[in-house]
């Protein structure tokens, strides 16, 4: 307990408010604060208490949470094991940290990365960094560092720390691929960067194909590569075997059994053959056995569980060139958005088939301009027609009336009744895990909702994003690549926590998907209280007001340990 006492110096009294203990049996003072003169102390009391004249923000609840998750995965050790530098300035890890940070929470330039910087409480975590050190070329230079094959070294050592660390779930893992669209040159001479087939439908520009290894646990990546955009994705899956296959024997080391769910691109017999370690969960094209597609419904039993509502046909069959349980499951609601899609890809091509045959009509009338040619017509024709079975349900009538080409048409509905009993609502997977229930192998194949989640987390332009990316050679697209993985794989970790902490507390957790986790998070921030300088109260910090749910996950996560 502090008590004030006085003491002389010269002719003056000045008095301190102290702190007195025992020490080896002894009064001895171990605090104390200089209060100064009475009249001082008088003044101060008769004085209004400045307020302050403005405040400052600073980003700090995110930030701080995915920097806790950073700290337990020795990011920056890791790069900087591979990547060391002489000790002068940020290192090579802390500008991976900084920029995959920035890429959670607020995806940015590299122009505009000190600015943020110094607006989030990473400027008081990390008091040796400056905002200046933050420039482009800076960034640059230190992305200069990373080869292709030192980021792969780096991401093995990060996998094999975050299985221990974080005690992931590894029995299944689910790989896909995707792309990015970019607006580089197209005289930019980069290999990675090229017109492919883009998902987003901009095959006017070049883009970046991206691969993804990834948990069920909580859609956390394991594994990422960045190849050139015009790549097949069963060429892709196999020149990352090799990859995946090594990655798997480290994986053992925790989890013996692993089954890799793959998505039917990857298709080819000497991917799977090659493979060594996984077990698989796989899809094939319906179409391409037709032997299964011909089974009639009344040969399947339903699924139970979640599944219910499933059917399915269970059956042995040798898939690329190996013995593999198949089962072949059809639900109704896939039955009905297959025949919607069917049906409207069906407008289209009338409406469009329509549209020249009127074409034709008013030449025929008017006789005005180029005349057309019955290969012309056929052309345009074989182009509508050219989407899945298309050509089997509209029945073409093309010939030339009158020296000129004439085109009729008309729907076979006994064909669309046939294909939609045929292959409607019908899934075809495979696996070499026979001891599997039908069930779980719905489960494990649906499991890639993960990765498809993964994916369109980072297309979001707000959390996490690819994109935007100011970069067009390829030694930097792949260090983007690297620390947007990482951003991916932090915040991943952190939702996680957050559902493990919750569940451990016996409640629900408050959010349920990265966004919303980032965004209440964001919310918290640091307030910088500035007063005149005249009353030589230095600022100080405190946090801003928090909503019942901020105040869960600030305390789930225990961020008082960083707050101010």
């Amino acid at each position: 307990m502090a008590t004030i006492i006085r003491k002389r110096k010269g002719n003056g009294l000045y008095y301190y408010a102290v702190e007195v203990r025992r020490v080896n049996g002894q009064p001895r003072i171990v605090w104390q604060k200089y209060l100064g003169k009475l009249e001082d102390i008088v003044r101060r009391k008769e004085e209004p208490t400045p307020k302050p004249v403005t405040a400052k923000l600073f980003d700090f609840g995110a930030v701080a949470a995915l920097w806790t998750i950073a700290r337990r995965l020795r990011l920056v050790e890791h790069v900087d094991a591979h990547a060391p530098k002489r000790d002068q300035g940020p290192s090579v890890g802390e500008y991976m940290l900084i920029a995959a940070l920035n890429r959670a929470v607020a995806p940015t330039s590299k122009a505009k990365m000190g600015e943020w910087f110094e607006g989030t409480v990473l400027r008081r975590l990390m008091p040796h960094v400056k905002a200046r050190q933050l420039s482009s070329q800076r960034f640059w230079d230190h992305m200069d560092r990373l080869d292709a094959e030192t980021l792969r070294a780096i991401e093995r050592d990060l996998t094999a720390h975050m299985v221990r660390e974080f005690a992931l779930d590894l029995r299944a893992l689910v790989y896909d691929t995707t792309n990015f669209v970019t607006y580089i040159d197209s005289a930019t001479d980069s290999a990675i960067p090229q017109r492919g087939a883009s998902k987003a439908k901009r095959f006017d520009l070049k883009q970046v194909g991206l691969a993804l290894l990834v948990t069920l646990d909580f859609h956390v990546p394991l594994f990422h590569d960045a190849y050139p955009g015009h790549r097949h994705d069963s060429r892709e899956f196999e020149s990352v075997v090799d990859e995946l296959v090594a990655r798997y024997r480290m994986l053992a080391e925790q989890c013996e059994d692993i089954t890799l769910i793959l998505d039917k691109g990857n298709n080819a017999r000497p991917n799977y053959q090659h493979l060594q370690g996984y077990h698989v969960v796989g899809s094939l094209v319906p179409s391409q056995h037709p032997d299964l597609l011909s089974i009639p419904k009344s040969a399947f039993h339903p699924l139970q569980g979640q599944w219910a509502g499933h059917w399915a046909y269970r059956t042995t069959q040798t898939v690329f060139g190996r013995p593999h349980t198949v089962l072949l499951v059809y639900h109704e609601t896939l039955f009905l958005g297959q025949l919607q899609g069917m049906t409207t890809k069906l407008k289209k091509a009338t409406q469009a088939l329509r549209e020249i045959s009127a074409r034709l009509e008013r030449y025929r009338q008017h006789r005005r301009g180029q005349p057309p040619t019955l290969e012309g017509v056929k052309r345009q024709v074989e182009g509508i027609l050219k989407g899945e079975s298309l050509h089997e349900l509209i029945h073409i009538d093309l010939r030339l009336e009158e020296g000129l080409p004439a085109l009729h048409f008309e729907i076979d509905h006994a064909a669309l009744q046939a294909l939609a009993e045929r292959r409607f609502g019908k899934t075809l997977l495979f696996t070499d895990q026979a001891s599997w229930t039908d069930e779980q192998i719905v489960a494990a194949y649906r499991g890639q909702a993960h990765v498809e989640r993964a994916i369109r987390q980072m297309k979001d332009p707000h959390f996490e994003s690819f994109r935007p990316m100011f970069h067009w050679t390829d030694g930097k697209i792949r260090v983007h690549a690297f620390y947007c993985v990482m951003a991916l794989a932090l915040a991943s970790l952190l939702l996680r926590e957050v559902h493990r902490r919750a569940q451990a507390r016996g409640m629900e957790p408050p959010v349920d998907s990265i966004p919303e986790l980032v965004d209440t998070l964001g919310g918290i921030h640091e307030v910088a209280h500035l007063y005149p300088l005249a009353s030589k109260i230095p600022g100080h910090l405190t946090l801003s007001e928090m909503s019942p749910r901020q105040r869960l996950l600030f305390d789930l996560l225990e961020l008082a340990a960083l707050a101010p």
